[in-house]
């Protein structure tokens, strides 16, 4: 029996901690969680991302994290929480699940950028 999106989601929500956008908002100066945004670089090229955030495209993500990837990224080996976000939270659900089981500290952001923006909490444009 095949397996679907909502089968998956409904894991993920069951393995991962999900935080608001308030939450996420009173972390983002916290020097011991970094914001991550897994959307595509032409989603932040168009729309922004939340002011201070990293971005791991998703299709990368696994090989960002993993120390021994010729990919490697050491931000992503920090002994910090990491929260991930990409536009409406489901992409970055999954992505935080994936993270978690390879050893990160994770959370989800629920709504995505979609309610940062909506909450007119601070973005910045990506160079």
């Amino acid at each position: 029996m095949a397996v679907g999106i909502k089968d998956l989601m409904e894991e993920a929500r069951a393995d991962v901690r999900s935080i608001t956008v308030e939450e996420a908002n009173a972390l983002r100066d916290d020097p011991d969680h970094v914001f991550v945004d897994i959307r595509d670089v032409r989603e932040l090229e168009r729309d922004g991302l939340v002011a201070g955030a990293r971005h791991a495209p998703r299709g990368m993500l696994e090989f960002w994290i993993d120390p021994d990837s010729p990919y490697h990224k050491p931000y992503l080996a920090e002994d910090k929480t990491f929260v991930f976000y990409c536009a409406s939270g489901w992409r970055s659900l999954l992505a935080a699940q994936v993270a978690q089981r390879m050893g990160l500290r994770c959370a989800s952001m629920e709504g995505g950028f979609g309610a940062w923006r909506k909450a007119e909490f601070p973005t910045e444009t990506r160079d």
